[in-house]
């Protein structure tokens, strides 16, 4: 970690690219441990999950759909995180569409307790002034970032995967409309917080991108 208290990638650069991601795009672990390079559309600016890895017990990580309707999305990518995606699948992932976007170290789908030691997330947690911030912390970040622009709920619950009566139907689109503008608003959001270098106010993800 640096010495200003910003997070440093180089313990593990491969994980600073999934921090990004599982952050501004609202991702459960799950989720973006299971993404494949055939689910990123950097062009476009999306993210399709229609994957997740569950793990039961203490036994292997086993891949399945989404558990609801809902789970099932495209997603829009923030252009300001577009650049770390491009070099992380430049460097750490397979030319192959099914390649794992994250691997581990091995090549194979990376487990959480894997990743906490790989990437140091404890010690550089608390070098941001955040001591015991989990990685599912950074979606519970993103969903707060897309509410913060006053998206309607049913939106946000689309964005988010979450499972309801009213929201399981609703993300049938790609990555258009109210998801695109929220989208282009966190993007405002983290160019604003740029130019003010000031990650004391933007809280985890702000010096994540920073870093």
């Amino acid at each position: 970690m640096a010495g200003d208290g910003r997070a440093d990638s180089t313990h593990d650069g491969r994980f600073r690219a999934l921090v990004l991601l599982a952050t501004f795009a609202s991702l459960r672990w799950g989720e973006v441990s299971a993404l494949t390079r055939a689910d990123l559309d950097l062009k476009a600016r999306t993210v399709r999950v229609r994957a997740t890895y569950v793990r039961r017990d203490s036994g292997p990580l086993l891949l399945g759909p989404p558990k609801s309707r809902a789970g099932r999305r495209i997603v829009g990518i923030p252009a300001a995180i577009v650049p770390d995606l491009e070099r992380h699948l430049a460097v750490y992932v397979k030319d192959e569409p099914g390649a794992l976007v994250f691997p581990d170290v091995m090549g194979g789908p990376v487990r959480r307790g894997n990743f906490n030691k790989l990437s140091g997330w404890p010690y550089v947690v608390e070098a941001l002034g955040m001591p015991g911030l989990h990685v599912h912390d950074l979606r519970h970040t993103g969903n707060q970032f897309a509410a913060n622009i006053g998206a309607g709920l049913r939106d946000l619950m689309a964005r988010m995967g979450h499972d309801s009566e009213r929201a399981a139907m609703i993300y049938q689109h790609e990555a258009r409309g109210v998801d695109k503008a929220i989208t282009d608003a966190i993007d405002a959001h983290v160019d604003d917080e740029q130019r003010q270098d000031d990650e004391a106010d933007d809280g985890p993800a702000g010096a994540l991108v920073h870093a």
